[in-house]
């Protein structure tokens, strides 16, 4: 890039190194210089830098600081060299920012104090506008710029995700409640996902109108849905949520946990790129999933709790896994775990960019 350069011509400049990543060429299904690697939770508890400049700053806290978000979103591409970063947030946040009272407990997880049980309680859930989030924007400027050509993906939580919170209050191993709206109100169910999916997808249109590349819908929670539940009461807001980005042109990526028996309809709502655990070989994944669409994962994130040589053996098996897909990006099936040795995360991004070398 040219010192002379114009600021706007700098930009310019920047946008189509970006474009040419590897990461968004894997996305889009294009050929690779290497296969591109990132992390989902690569930002987070297992690096000693984040957990210093997290202390004493509550979760939900650290969300709204930008300068923060802009310190932990980058934290682990300089440590890593991940061929994309994600922005550090937490699915919860537009629904605290539109006024749901809710916390991140240490140990627990989002607890809302309110829960949604009735018609009267959708009542909590008005329209997210981009000033509820202006620290989005304003984070999303600051990274893109310290980014340069690396990409940075946006993320949000899927309707049925953050409906399992709202319904249940917190956590669920079960899903009780939030099953028992789906089967016995499912015109209440409907409206409550429908609600969520506007929230949503105004939540990614910030993120990308601000800078982001590329965006994750993660529906973390939809393994506990069986095909036929998931198509009917499910996949019409995860992909009214998916297509309502479509027209800014970037790659949309969907994940959940346990979705191996819901790969072809994750795929038909929408993504561009279909995550998958580690519970699926990427082969097979492909074949559930059907063509047309990119693959991300699957290393099972415990195995870097292994030896380097066990680590870079089960790596191989995902990318042999991986060799005849259209496009793969690689991932883990789940998030970094709080206690994974960050070098053992700098090794393997390494190692998958040696053995893909192209």
């Amino acid at each position: 890039m040219s010192a002379n350069e114009s600021p706007a011509g700098q930009a310019r400049t920047q946008q189509a190194a970006t474009y040419e990543s590897a990461f968004l060429k894997a996305c889009r299904r294009e050929p690779v210089p290497h296969t591109p690697v990132w992390f989902m939770r690569q930002a987070g508890r297992s690096l000693p830098e984040y957990r210093k400049v997290r202390e004493g700053i509550p979760m939900l806290e650290s969300c709204t600081r930008p300068e923060l978000i802009t310190e932990i979103t980058l934290q682990p591409v300089r440590r890593h060299g991940v061929d994309a970063a994600i922005y550090f947030s937490d699915i919860v946040v537009p629904l605290k920012a539109i006024g749901i009272d809710l916390d991140i407990k240490p140990g627990v997880g989002p607890v809302v104090e309110h829960p949604i049980r009735t018609r009267a309680d959708l009542a909590q859930l008005r329209d997210l506008t981009p000033e509820d989030v202006s620290y989005v924007t304003e984070a999303i400027g600051m990274l893109t710029r310290e980014l340069g050509s690396t990409p940075l993906i946006g993320f949000a939580g899927a309707p049925f995700t953050l409906a399992s919170y709202l319904v249940e209050g917190g956590p669920s191993r079960t899903y009780e409640n939030a099953k028992a709206m789906m089967y016995g109100d499912p015109e209440l169910w409907a409206d409550l996902l429908d609600r969520l999916a506007e929230i949503t997808s105004t939540f990614l249109k910030v993120q990308i109108e601000a800078g982001a590349s590329a965006v994750q819908l993660f529906d973390s929670w939809a393994g506990a849905l069986a095909p036929a539940d998931y198509r009917r009461s499910v996949l019409p807001a995860s992909a009214k949520v998916l297509d309502s980005v479509a027209g800014y042109g970037v790659p949309r990526i969907h994940f959940g946990v346990g979705t191996g028996e819901l790969l072809h309809l994750m795929g038909e709502a929408g993504a561009d790129v279909v995550g998958v655990d580690f519970r699926v070989p990427l082969d097979e994944a492909a074949r559930r999933v059907g063509p047309g669409k990119a693959l991300q994962g699957n290393l099972d994130p415990t195995v870097l709790f292994a030896s380097t040589e066990a680590v870079e053996a089960k790596t191989r098996e995902v990318l042999e896994s991986a060799a005849g897909l259209e496009g793969h990006v690689f991932n883990l099936g789940h998030g970094v775990m709080p206690t994974t040795d960050p070098d053992a995360l700098t090794r393997l991004v390494d190692y998958v960019h040696t053995q893909t070398a192209r």
